[in-house]
């Protein structure tokens, strides 16, 4: 990866944190037009508008405006959800409404936004994903009042199951199997939960209430263990085991120091990469929460954020600054093998397909050429 990338296309876009996905040569991604949060389809290759629909109103506080909720592609349609609790099911054909909820309106959970006192989701806006399975979609809403977790028919928005009590926070649901049982991890901002995907019978539930319930990762699946981090509690990991007729969750490991604000732990071999606690970014032992090593220089003491993006046998890393790394995933020392200031500040997730980074901050959005960097 040569040091000075110029990008194979930019373009203008407006405000936040949702990441860009690709699918089959298109690319969709959300961004705010001053009023309106805005879905948008373009060719992946040019950066061409194809479409692009406004589905909510914007929503903006202290950290930035628009949506922080990643879209994602099945087939014909796209899934694309606002910070205020709006979800809809888009034809990638031309843009138009399939089916919608509102999370406020169905379900009952007010948008608070800054009014809010603790950070869940009516606070900082729905930033968690929904995920496909099968012929649903889980959806989560976070009501506190049995719908914590909704399975909608995919195709006509047909609710099929809600489950659960608690709010959501910034995680993402996970489908994993555990224990040889396939299930749904989900990190809510008051517990971390396996949920059964025909029924959502909750199949263990393990209380991590936090003063701020500021969860922003997605659970680490690696085989029968499931691992979160928080600024709070730190990095936990579950193993998940059979007990009688049901489920246990007990915990393996805890590095109570490794307290990931934002950021998702990824793993390669037995070793986690994530961001870490102290500007710094961390490699660590996945069967025992040790930490293998840190390299300093990972923010600027007020977002602290990097992505990682595993690239064969190589790490790309975007740090809050713009700044794309390309390491070794060497579980024996920090091996920076090149970098590329690729955009401005960000807390958007790259999109990585067919050796192209699709990159964006507050401003633009922009395609690199990464054949080779893996």
């Amino acid at each position: 990866m040569p040091n000075d990338l110029k990008p194979v296309w930019r373009i203008p876009v407006g405000g936040g944190f949702s990441s860009p996905v690709v699918l089959r040569g298109k690319l969709v991604y959300l961004d705010e037009n001053g009023s309106r949060e805005v879905a948008h389809l373009i060719d992946a290759k040019t950066g061409k508008e194809i479409w692009n629909v406004p589905f909510a109103d914007r929503f903006g506080d202290e950290w930035g405006a628009g949506p922080r909720s990643t879209p994602f592609i099945d087939g014909d349609r796209a899934y694309v959800q606002s910070c205020n609790g709006e979800f809809r099911c888009l034809s990638v054909a031309d843009g138009k409404v399939v089916w919608g909820t509102s999370f406020e309106k169905d379900f009952g959970v007010k948008f608070l936004g800054s009014k809010a006192n603790s950070g869940t989701a009516t606070r900082r806006g729905n930033n968690g994903s929904a995920v496909l399975d099968g012929e649903g979609v889980i959806v989560p809403v976070g009501s506190t009042d049995g719908a914590t977790l909704v399975r909608f028919d995919k195709r006509t928005g047909k609710v099929l199951w809600k489950s659960g009590d608690d709010e959501a926070a910034y995680s993402s649901p996970i489908i994993a199997t555990l224990a040889g049982a396939r299930q749904i991890v989900y990190l809510s901002a008051d517990s971390l939960s396996g949920y059964d995907p025909r029924d959502g019978n909750i199949l263990w539930r393990v209380p991590l209430k936090t003063d701020a319930k500021r969860h922003a990762c997605s659970p680490a699946i690696v085989n029968d263990t499931v691992t979160v981090n928080s600024q709070t509690f730190g990095t936990i990991c579950f193993r998940i085991v059979k007990e009688g007729d049901g489920f246990k969750a007990i915990e393996a490991w805890a590095n109570k120091d490794l307290k990931t604000n934002l950021g998702t732990a990824v793993r390669v071999g037995d070793c986690f990469y994530n961001q870490g606690a102290n500007r710094d970014y961390v490699c660590l032992d996945a069967k025992s929460g040790r930490i293998n090593w840190s390299q300093p220089g990972f923010g600027q003491g007020k977002k602290d954020y990097s992505s990682t993006i595993v690239a064969g046998k190589n790490l790309l890393v975007l740090n809050e600054e713009g700044t794309l790394l390309l390491l070794e995933a060497n579980p024996a020392k920090y091996a920076e093998l090149s970098r590329a200031q690729v955009c401005g500040n960000t807390w958007c997730f790259p999109a990585y397909a067919d050796g192209r980074l699709y990159v964006r901050d507050g401003r633009q959005l922009a395609c690199y050429n990464l054949s080779g960097a893996n």
